[in-house]
């Protein structure tokens, strides 16, 4: 056994403010980034991409001046995430092993889940829409 175990999770954020989203960019194409960290270190980063835009045909051709919230609809490429990893010294024991090229890699067209593997200690996750 290599000693290290394979951890899942399901990752849940908070909506974003309405109030805090510049108007200009409530619609159109935007992304999900879920960085992850281990001991300060970042080894995982998730992108994916998303539109946001009305649903009722007459509001995408006519969009109102106030946006209206209640009637965007996120469409999230879910089945084609952009990942990058990073190499990092997992037991903190190495001096400046965080790797200078990250490695970037797109999932199988199987839509497999991406999977990474740590040894269970204190991991931070922190997502940002743009």
């Amino acid at each position: 056994s290599s000693g290290i175990n394979a951890e899942y999770g399901v990752f849940k954020a908070d909506a974003p403010d309405p109030s805090k989203i510049p108007v200009a960019d409530v619609l159109g194409v935007t992304i999900v980034l879920i960085i992850c960290s281990y001991l300060g270190k970042e080894f995982v980063r998730v992108g994916y991409y998303v539109n946001n835009d009305y649903a009722d045909p007459e509001l995408r051709e006519n969009p109102p001046d106030v946006p209206q919230f209640d009637k965007v609809q996120k469409n999230i490429l879910a089945s084609n995430p952009r990942v990058t990893r990073f190499k990092i010294d997992w037991d903190g024991q190495g001096q400046g092993m965080q790797s200078e090229q990250p490695e970037q890699s797109q999932p199988s067209s199987s839509h497999e889940e991406p999977i990474v593997q740590v040894p269970p200690v204190e991991m931070s996750m922190d997502a940002m829409a743009f």
